[in-house]
C-alpha cells in the first residue's frame, strides 16, 4: 500500500528492541550479588591454593622435622608446624584437596543418580512415579549417616568408596527437585510437539526436560557441596573418614581438637579454611537461587 504524502516515518519504527536470554540475565543480576562475587572469587583462591601449595611448598607433605616439633606461626612457617614438625600450611592445603576432591565427587554422583531418577519419575507419572516415590520415602527414613559409616568400615575406606558412599545417600533431595519440575516443564507446548515429532523417551528427557531445569539444579548443587564436604569432615572427625597418611580438613580439626590448649594454631586454621568454604558455596547458591529466580523482574 503507498504511502500518504504528508505522511511522517518515524526513523525508529524499524528498531526492534534486542532480546536477552535467562542465562544473560541471571548472570547480571548474580554481578550485582556482592556477597556472591566475593565468595566465587574466595573459592577460586581456595582452589588454586589447595592445588599449587602443596606442590610449591619447600616442606613436603610427609616430611617430618622431630627436633622443630610444634612451633606456632612465624616467617618460616607461616601456620606452624605439628607435633612431627611437619608444615602446617602445606597440610591444610593438601587436605583441601582432599576434601574438595570428596565435595564434587560425592555431589556429582548424587547429581547424576538424582537428576535420572527424579527426571523420569515426573516424565512417566501414574503409578510408576508413585513407585518411585515411594523408594524415596522410605530411604529417606534410614538414619544415612548410621548407613554411611556401616559401607565405610564393611566396604573398606579407601577415598573413592568415601565418596561414593556419601553420594549414594545424597541424591533423594535432588530427584524429589527435579520431578517437580519435570511435571511443571512437561504440560509446556514445545514438550507436546516433541509427542507430535515422534521422540523417543529417552531423547525427550535428555535433550529437552532436563536442560529446561537446569536451573534449580544448579543451585541444588552449589548447595550439596558443602553439606558432602561437613559429612565428610565429620566422618573424619570420628575416624571414619581418609585414613594417614593422607589428610582431609576433618581429620586435621580432630588433630587440633585433642591439642587445642597447648597449640591452638592446629586447630584454628584448618578449621578457618573448612569455614572459608562453607560459608562461600553457601553464599553462592544463595546468590546463584535469587539470579534464576524466574519471578524476579527483567530490569
Amino acid at each position: 500500500m503507498a504511502t500518504a504524502p504528508n505522511t511522517i516515518i518515524d526513523p525508529n519504527l524499524g528498531e526492534v528492541e534486542q532480546g536477552s536470554s535467562l542465562w544473560r540475565d541471571a548472570w547480571l543480576r548474580l554481578r550485582k550479588n556482592k556477597l556472591a562475587v566475593a565468595s566465587v572469587v574466595i573459592l577460586f583462591i581456595m582452589l588454586l591454593l589447595a592445588v599449587f601449595v602443596p606442590i610449591m611448598s619447600p616442606y613436603g607433605i610427609e616430611v617430618q622435622n622431630l627436633e622443630l616439633g610444634p612451633t606456632p606461626p612465624q616467617a618460616s612457617h607461616w601456620f606452624g608446624t605439628d607435633l612431627l614438625g611437619r608444615d602446617v600450611l602445606t597440610r591444610v592445603m593438601d587436605g583441601g584437596r582432599i576434601s574438595l576432591m570428596v565435595g564434587f565427587a560425592a555431589t556429582a554422583v548424587s547429581l547424576t543418580v538424582g537428576v535420572l531418577f527424579g527426571a523420569i519419575s515426573g516424565y512417566l507419572g501414574g503409578r510408576i512415579d508413585s513407585f518411585m516415590m515411594r523408594i524415596v520415602d522410605i530411604l529417606y527414613t534410614l538414619p544415612f549417616t548410621v548407613f554411611v559409616i556401616i559401607l565405610t568400615v564393611y566396604l573398606g575406606r579407601s577415598i573413592i568408596l568415601l565418596f561414593m558412599a556419601i553420594g549414594a545417600v545424597e541424591w533423594l533431595t535432588m530427584a524429589r527437585i527435579v520431578r517437580g519440575q519435570v511435571i511443571s516443564i512437561k504440560q509446556k507446548e514445545f514438550i507436546e510437539a516433541t509427542y507430535v515429532m515422534g521422540l523417543s523417551t529417552r531423547r525427550i528427557i535428555l535433550r529437552h526436560l532436563i536442560p529446561n531445569a537446569l536451573g534449580p539444579i544448579i543451585v541444588y548443587t552449589t548447595l550439596t557441596i558443602p553439606r558432602v564436604m561437613l559429612f565428610e569432615a565429620v566422618l573424619s572427625f570420628l575416624g571414619l573418614g581418609v585414613q594417614a597418611p593422607q589428610s582431609s580438613w576433618g581429620s586435621l580439626i580432630k588433630d587440633g581438637a585433642d591439642l587445642m590448649e597447648e597449640y591452638p594454631w592446629l586447630l584454628i586454621f584448618p578449621s578457618m579454611a573448612l569455614s572459608a568454604t562453607l560459608f562461600s558455596l553457601n553464599f553462592l547458591g544463595d546468590g546463584l537461587r535469587d539470579a534464576l529466580d524466574p519471578r524476579a523482574s527483567k530490569d
